[in-house]
């Protein structure tokens, strides 16, 4: 738990320095394929949440789906792709190769999913390689292009947001 906290420190002071001096690129593309980081530890809906962005539209075969649980639980649903702290190394750089896939795969639209910033989620939205990034305003401001101000139990609200949003700026 101590090494976790010192962990946690360390890992986001590494980051912070690093978004300071990023500047996040624009493209101006449509959105085809869905990037969804989630903090499953904290939001259990994510079936659901897939849902709400599938009536916008959207394929489930389109959508990419990456969770994050504080410790990974024996018996739990393995068709959905987990990691955890222990992922993460303290220098920033990610450890599994599963996870490596995600970060470098270039998603149109990149959603991360979680309010209560987290060294690992921040890690894997700062690295992630997607077009366009939306998440909470919550979170580090130069991580995402888009922030919406909004709860994350309230996933129907926050995903009609996103998609009235990208709408307004000719991203769908």
């Amino acid at each position: 738990m101590f090494s976790r906290i010192i962990k946690n420190f360390f890992l986001k002071r590494k980051i912070y320095k690093k978004i300071e001096s990023f500047t996040l690129p624009h493209s101006d593309s449509k959105i085809a394929s869905i990037g969804l980081l989630v903090d499953e530890s904290y939001f259990l809906y994510t079936a659901q949440l897939i849902e709400e962005i599938c009536a916008f539209g959207f394929q489930p075969s389109q959508i990419e789906l990456l969770c994050f649980v504080d410790k990974k639980k024996k018996g739990s649903a393995e068709n959905k792709l987990y990691f955890t702290y222990k992922d993460i190394a303290w220098s920033g750089t990610v450890k599994n190769a599963e996870v490596l896939n995600f970060t470098a795969k270039s998603f149109d639209l990149l959603i991360s999913y979680y309010d209560i910033e987290k060294a690992p989620l921040l890690a894997v939205s700062f690295l992630s390689k997607a077009k366009f990034k939306i998440g909470f305003q919550t979170i580090h401001k130069k991580v995402n292009h888009l922030v919406v101000n909004e709860f994350a139990e309230n996933y129907k609200t926050f995903i009609s947001e996103v998609f009235k949003y990208l709408k307004i700026i000719n991203k769908i």
